[in-house]
């Protein structure tokens, strides 16, 4: 038994200097400690611009279907919860401007950046565990579906289907 917790302990402390020594690195770029951890991994770098997306990215969108433009009122809102210097997170924006070209008027795209000041509540308000995470909330503002992780947008699509958006 005291063999054990003489292993357990370096394990533990090395793992409280990754968590503590991604924050000081990224210059705190994570608010929480396993998005500490997982940003370190992932690559939160720190930087302050975001990236724009690669010239292959913008090829794609451009051959996505575009609907007849939408009159109504917004059906869905399609909330993205990430951060600019996330890797998964960057790979989700051109998924974001491909909803939002496709469903116009139809879907609303709101992105937080949860690293930064100004978005940090929002990630506090929806509850979130890793980023991205996408919520989708309907024409009421009610919560109906909810994605950690990569989320591509064919299955973004069918998500935005189950609320009559077409």
């Amino acid at each position: 038994m005291n063999r054990k917790i003489k292993l357990i302990t370096p394990v533990a402390a090395a793992a409280a200097i990754i968590i503590i020594g991604s924050n000081i690195r990224t210059g705190g770029c994570s608010w929480h400690a396993p998005l500490a951890l997982f940003g370190g991994i992932m690559g939160c770098s720190g930087q302050e611009e975001p990236s724009k997306p690669s010239e292959s990215s913008q090829g794609r969108l451009d051959a996505a279907p575009v609907r007849e433009k939408y009159t109504g009122p917004v059906k869905v809102t399609f909330v993205e919860l990430g951060s600019v210097n996330c890797i998964p997170c960057k790979m989700m924006q051109p998924v974001m401007k491909q909803v939002e070209e496709t469903f116009a008027g139809q879907v609303k795209v709101v992105f937080y950046d949860v690293w930064t000041s100004e978005g940090r509540p929002y990630g506090m308000k929806y509850g979130i565990r890793a980023i991205p995470t996408q919520v989708f909330l309907d024409a009421q503002g009610n919560e109906y579906f909810r994605h950690e992780g990569y989320f591509p947008f064919g299955e973004v699509e069918k998500i935005l289907n189950k609320k009559g958006v077409e």
